[in-house]
């Protein structure tokens, strides 16, 4: 699993368990909270490097121990994670894992889900969960994986022709119409890859379970 990801922003969802997304709030650089999570950071023994969203959800207290590192954006067209995301990318802060984005209203997780495809035209970004990482990938590519590794394949748009390599149940120029038709495979071996001409393709990576 890649480890060289220095920015990390949480979002306001179920703080993690798992080590993975864990370790990768351990030792980044900068920790953005979008407003509602700082408090979770602070009981998890750390501070924020930034606080940026629409700030409704932070409390009188946190706004006065913390008022030198807000950013407030009240712009309504977008959420708070793709505020903090927008921040990142405008100091250059390129390297994103975002954590905490899921475990509350289905809405929000499967909409935090599909705005990677987004932020991913403009930095290197993924999502880590207490279950998986997932990622985003505009042409094809191979990733690798583990014999019986869970994978599943989300296509955002119905045109993209994707054909697998590596995948117990094989996509053969298959489009991907809805998001069920690519969830819940495997992976055969150390390797998989997806070939496209173009698209946007978000592929969700179980963990290995933890011992």
């Amino acid at each position: 699993m890649q480890t060289n990801f220095s920015t990390v922003i949480l979002a306001d969802g179920i703080f993690p368990t798992h080590s993975i997304p864990l370790n990768y709030i351990r030792n980044a650089d900068r920790i953005i909270c979008c407003d509602g999570s700082v408090q979770k950071l602070i009981d998890f023994g750390l501070e924020p490097y930034a606080i940026a969203g629409d700030i409704d959800s932070l409390s009188i207290e946190l706004a006065r121990r913390y008022a030198d590192r807000i950013f407030r954006n009240t712009e309504q067209e977008t959420n708070d994670l793709t505020k903090a995301v927008s921040w990142c990318i405008g100091r250059g802060f390129n390297n994103i894992v975002i954590a905490g984005a899921t475990g509350k209203r289905e809405d929000h997780t499967i909409g935090n889900i599909s705005l990677l495809a987004e932020y991913c035209r403009h930095a290197n970004v993924i999502m880590a969960t207490d279950t998986g990482i997932f990622k985003t990938y505009y042409n094809s590519f191979s990733a690798e994986t583990f014999p019986g590794q869970q994978v599943s394949i989300l296509s955002i748009g119905n045109d993209t022709e994707i054909t697998s390599a590596g995948l117990k149940y094989p996509l053969n120029s298959t489009k991907l119409t809805n998001w069920w038709m690519g969830t819940l495979n495997e992976a055969l071996g150390n390797v998989i890859s997806l070939d496209f001409k173009s698209g946007r393709v978000i592929v969700f990576f179980k963990f290995m379970p933890e011992e």
